[in-house]
């Protein structure tokens, strides 16, 4: 049996918020709090910059009401950042964690946090400093590798597919071409999930493309110009993250984070660009009624859409990165294994190597999406479904027409 190992429980949030984030967090806080050997339980404020900072909070000295309340609010509760420490910076929190004897460190986050956790129980074992390092997964993306699917995505999926619902009544209503762009950088599972929405044959969205295919305008236009033909309107999902043959993203706004990632969001100017693409390339004669989305940063803070199933997850996997550091006597990454799926699903959270999750990327598999790369397959959605829940229900007049006079 492993030798319980005393001190106190550091957590830190990083990268892009979700609407679930905050269950990962007090789900460690309040599995933390039934160890006698878990002697605080602080929080840092921004994550690694606020250890560097000594910026912490004593999580510990919350009530459980206010707990609760924040873990159903989006967004990061103790505030997050993008940022990779150096060298130099991981042996100061090192130093930092020695002052402060934290002994469990919990970093929630994507693939990035992976890493930076990972360096830090790196520098911890060389330097003989017993303590426990875990990443606990979040991010919208769904782009985490091992995990069968990530925490904040399932949210995140039902707000876009929701978003779709409600675009598709309006283009319904006042017909013609939308073009809708979806957070995804390599990875199209937000994307893909706009497929959710259809619940008629004709419903939108007609055409999706994704990072994992090349993009070709040519190819783009014929498929707008063959739905456009064919039911007078069309709306297109379209992953931020779309690309051409070289790999080069279509569009980037030019800057980089500390990690290397470019940036995509926070800009209008892919749909503007599609848009006039449509406008001046499509050989339908007369005026087009074009126009863009870019759904942007709600997708990850909107707080009228949870999916119940997600935040049960992301509780869960906080509540598990406690028990396993206690458990394990090592460091490490937690992930969900599906049991089975439908009305039956159910997971399972399990650990795996930091190693296995930090700076890689999963994309989106082959069997779920379409091979003429303009939609998705029924594998995909099966795979969907159970994380996102229940969607509105949608009715259409039958349309019994009175006869003419």
């Amino acid at each position: 049996m492993t030798e319980k190992l005393k001190g106190n429980v550091l957590i830190g949030q990083s990268g892009g918020p979700t609407c679930v984030i905050n269950q990962s967090l007090v789900g460690i806080v309040l599995e933390a709090l039934k160890h006698e050997e878990i002697t605080g339980i602080y929080g840092a404020e921004y994550g690694i910059k606020g250890i560097l900072n000594e910026t912490f909070f004593d999580l510990g000295r919350e009530d459980k009401a206010t707990l609760e309340k924040v873990a159903a609010t989006p967004c990061s509760g103790l505030g997050s950042v993008r940022k990779k420490p150096t060298g130099e910076e991981c042996h100061r929190v090192l130093e930092i964690f020695k002052k402060y004897n934290i002994r469990y460190f919990f970093y929630i986050g994507g693939n990035d946090s992976a890493e930076t956790a990972h360096i830090v129980a790196d520098i911890a074992i060389a330097h003989n400093y017993e303590m426990r390092l875990f990443h606990v997964p979040k991010t919208i993306d769904n782009d985490l590798l091992v995990t069968d699917h990530c925490p904040g995505y399932g949210t995140a999926a039902k707000f876009v597919a929701m978003a779709i619902m409600g675009d598709n009544l309006d283009n319904r209503s006042i017909p013609g071409i939308k073009v809708d762009v979806i957070m995804g950088r390599h990875a199209g599972f937000l994307t893909a999930a706009s497929s959710l929405a259809r619940k008629y044959d004709d419903d939108a969205p007609h055409l999706i493309y994704l990072p994992e295919r090349a993009f070709h305008v040519d190819r783009f236009l014929a498929d707008v110009e063959e739905v456009y033909s064919r039911l007078g309107r069309v709306v297109i999902a379209v992953s931020e993250g779309i690309s051409g043959e070289g790999g080069e993203p279509l569009y980037t706004t030019g800057e980089v984070d500390s990690h290397g990632n470019v940036q995509l969001s926070g800009t209008g100017a892919l749909g503007d660009f599609l848009t006039n693409l449509i406008k001046t390339k499509m050989k339908t004669k007369g005026s087009l009624r074009v126009r863009s989305d870019t759904f942007g940063y709600l997708q990850r803070s909107f707080p009228g859409i949870v999916s119940e199933v997600d935040a049960r997850e992301a509780r869960l996997v906080g509540e598990e990165a406690v028990r396993q550091a206690l458990s394990s006597g090592g460091n490490g990454s937690i992930a969900l294994r599906r049991l089975n799926n439908g009305k039956d699903y159910q997971v399972e959270a399990f650990l795996t190597p930091l190693s296995s999750v930090a700076r890689k990327t999963k994309l989106m598999p082959p069997e779920f999406i379409a091979e003429a790369g303009n939609d998705i397959t029924e594998a995909f959605v099966s795979y969907a479904r159970p994380l996102v829940g229940s969607l509105p229900e949608i009715g259409r007049l039958k349309g019994i027409k009175v006869a003419k006079k």
